[in-house]
């Protein structure tokens, strides 16, 4: 349905064929997640540990493995995040009560210096859906706390935050992954509801950056850039998820896509809204029938490798913002790529059904560690009923207009 050319250097994608709709039942869709968020609640027990966070299930397992709500957990946040959204889904006030627990039991991490950059993830998951469903302000006032400990990994020399202080000696100076691209949105947010501008202010200079280094010309990313400490020199692109340091890792893509439309959104500049539109086409044209990506887009293994439904999840979600802020007939293309997304990870081959209480299954955290390969991992769930609440409130909108 599509084909491809080569034009200055850059990947333009091109349709040939009229677009196709695909049908995606979002209310039978949310009926699924909110049948597995009670099988999850009911596996994890009456007398449950709101400080252990389930993370993931290996294929041959039906249990989620839960770990310590900590510094160094950095997918901590995302199961408060997807009972939020349950919440937001069904309005089910018991929901909303484990939700309220599980959150408060990250409460600690705005109260101590920052161990890495994932404070976002950690706490704009949790408390920043917390705070955008019930207005309380102890909510606020945590994420502000938190925003402002993020910002001191701020290396004003170099323009981004320090994603692993614990790693600038093994990566060889201060390194900023392309999942930091996410943690910008509490920055944002912080700046507009009560915080300094400042926040602000490194927000955009921090994507800035990121787009001057963190890219090749046809809109692929690194997952590591490495600058010198002091003088706040570019020295070198490379993975540490990825195939290799010039191969394009799918969720990184992901993050890239997700986080540059958030960017667009909240300054309104069009640099950034372009350059979401080059990195998202840097993604869409090399996905393969199904809209699921392979692990790696550059693992001479494909076919025969993992796929990453985590990375479907993250870009469908991503798109169905996306689509709103640029012309109809991109919207259009959009707004299809993400429903085959979802139409896919709907299907049997993705969901996880009767076999476990996630979501989904095939998402691979950390291939080249040998870590969560085919698994089902918390965040898949997690922008995966952000990316069908997103398309139900689209299509609510429509159906308001169209009967104006």
């Amino acid at each position: 349905m599509q084909f491809f050319k080569i034009l200055t250097g850059t990947l333009t994608l091109l349709w040939s064929l009229p677009l196709v709709a695909v049908p995606v039942d979002v209310d039978s869709d949310l009926d699924y997640c909110d049948a597995q968020v009670h099988k999850s609640l009911a596996q994890l027990g009456s007398d449950k540990d709101y400080t252990m966070m389930p993370r993931n299930i290996s294929p041959d397992d039906s249990m989620w493995h839960c770990r310590k709500a900590s510094p160094d957990e950095w997918c901590a946040g995302f199961w408060p995040g997807v009972l939020w959204y349950e919440y937001e889904s069904t309005r089910d006030a018991a929901i909303k009560k484990e939700a309220e627990r599980y959150t408060a039991s990250l409460e600690f991490l705005s109260q101590r210096p920052a161990f890495d950059h994932d404070l976002g993830f950690l706490m704009f998951c949790s408390y920043g859906n917390a705070y955008r469903l019930t207005g309380d302000e102890n909510y606020r006032r945590i994420i502000l706390a938190t925003a402002d400990t993020l910002a001191t990994l701020y290396n004003p020399k170099v323009g981004t935050i320090l994603s692993w202080p614990r790693n600038i000696e093994m990566l060889g100076g201060h390194n900023t992954i392309m999942d930091n691209m996410i943690n910008l949105e509490m920055l944002f947010w912080a700046s507009k509801n009560g915080g300094s501008h400042r926040l602000y202010d490194i927000a955009v200079k921090h994507a800035e950056t990121t787009m001057k280094h963190h890219f090749r010309p046809d809109g692929t990313c690194y997952h590591v850039a490495v600058y010198d400490q002091k003088s706040g020199k570019f020295i070198k692109g490379m993975t540490h998820q990825g195939y290799s340091d010039s191969s394009t890792w799918a969720r990184g893509q992901a993050w890239a896509i997700y986080g540059y439309t958030t960017v667009y959104r909240e300054t309104h500049n069009k640099k950034f809204l372009n350059f979401a539109k080059k990195v998202t086409e840097a993604y869409l044209c090399r996905l393969p029938d199904d809209y699921i990506p392979y692990w790696d887009f550059d693992d001479p293994a494909i076919p025969d490798t993992s796929r990453d439904a985590s990375a479907a999840a993250v870009v469908a979600s991503a798109l169905l913002e996306l689509q709103q802020y640029v012309d109809a007939d991109t919207a259009a293309r959009y707004r299809e790529a993400a429903t085959r997304m979802l139409a896919s990870l709907a299907s049997d081959k993705y969901r996880s059904g009767n076999r476990r209480p996630s979501f989904l299954d095939h998402s691979t955290g950390h291939r080249p560690a040998g870590s969560e390969i085919d698994y089902s991992i918390i965040y898949a769930d997690y922008y995966y009923i952000e990316a069908l609440l997103r398309l139900k409130k689209y299509n609510e909108h429509k159906n308001v207009l169209a009967t104006l």
